[in-house]
């Protein structure tokens, strides 16, 4: 039986923002439903995402990936705590839980040439991994050793880095990464497994879905869909993604709602940062929906 103490721990695990040119070059990205019979956050629509893995690490030590001598996961994640085998890990674990959960595999042939995923014999081939590969009877190693390939871990980028309040009993310590969906015929199709039903839909519109009650997000989905409305081109955004300062994000419970660490009223030291005057800096529960509010909204109201 599990204790107040092992829920207070949160467990580490990644996730990944993918996301593709639409039409008008605007950015849309993929979010799938988690299966109705899920024990956390059923029915939710997410990043596809998941649990760090011993296995992880043991790819991160080993030569089955391709990266630049100046990739320094570490520095790019913004976290002095971690050692470099350590924060690639949770790149290994983006992709890897990427793959499970969609099909798509940030990787490359050993000859330096991309998989062909238009080939149907490939896909296939492919597809047949994924399974095996969440029920723990295949790991991610193996594949990329059979296949002959190697990982791009330089295609992610850290983008923001979220934990579960300490009031929630299971808890998670997600590192959230941007990625743009690769090309040569790969195409994100859902398990049916932990993610029924997907789509693929610009931020906005995501947003106003969610406000009419079309589907169910949480606030970590809700505050990255918002941020990332305000770019209307995919470079733009990733040019943004690069420069963002990246700090643990732990909500804190108030009275029908959350405030984020920017919220003038935060008051965790650990986690609390400067004031972002004009920006959400909380969330309200109303009617079982989540609401974007700032400070200043609480103030002035009679």
């Amino acid at each position: 039986m599990s204790t107040p103490e092992t829920h207070s721990v949160p467990k580490d695990s990644a996730t990944v923002i993918l996301v593709r040119r639409g039409q008008g070059k605007t950015p849309e990205v993929f979010l799938a439903r988690r299966h109705a019979s899920q024990s956390f956050m059923a029915g939710v629509y997410v990043f596809p995402g998941g649990q760090l893995e011993p296995s992880d690490s043991d790819v991160a030590a080993t030569k089955l990936l391709s990266a630049s001598d100046d990739f320094q996961p570490q520095t790019l994640l913004q976290d002095s705590t971690l050692t470099g085998d350590m924060a690639l890990g949770f790149y290994i674990c983006a992709i890897r839980e990427t793959f499970e959960e969609t099909g798509v595999l940030f990787a490359r042939n050993a000859s330096d040439a991309s998989i062909d995923f238009g080939n149907a014999i490939i896909q296939a081939r492919f597809a047949a991994y994924r399974q095996p590969l969440n029920e723990g009877k295949l790991t991610l190693a193996e594949i990329i050793r059979q296949e002959d390939l190697v990982l791009l871990p330089e295609l992610l980028i850290p983008y923001a880095y979220w934990i579960t309040p300490e009031i929630v009993p299971q808890r998670f310590s997600t590192r959230f990464f941007l990625a743009e969906m690769p090309h040569h015929g790969q195409n994100a199709v859902t398990d049916k497994d932990e993610l029924t039903s997907s789509l693929w839909v610009t931020p906005g519109n995501a947003l106003q879905m969610y406000n009419a009650g079309k589907i169910a997000m949480m606030p970590p989905t809700l505050k990255t869909l918002e941020e990332m409305a305000e770019f209307f081109a995919i470079d733009e955004l990733f040019a943004a993604a690069r420069n963002r300062k990246i700090y643990p994000i732990m909500p804190q419970p108030m009275k029908a709602g959350l405030k984020l660490p920017h919220d003038p009223e935060y008051s965790i030291e650990r986690y609390k940062q400067a004031p972002r005057p004009g920006e959400t800096s909380r969330f309200l529960m109303a009617d079982g929906i989540w609401q974007f509010a700032t400070f200043l909204n609480e103030k002035e109201k009679p």
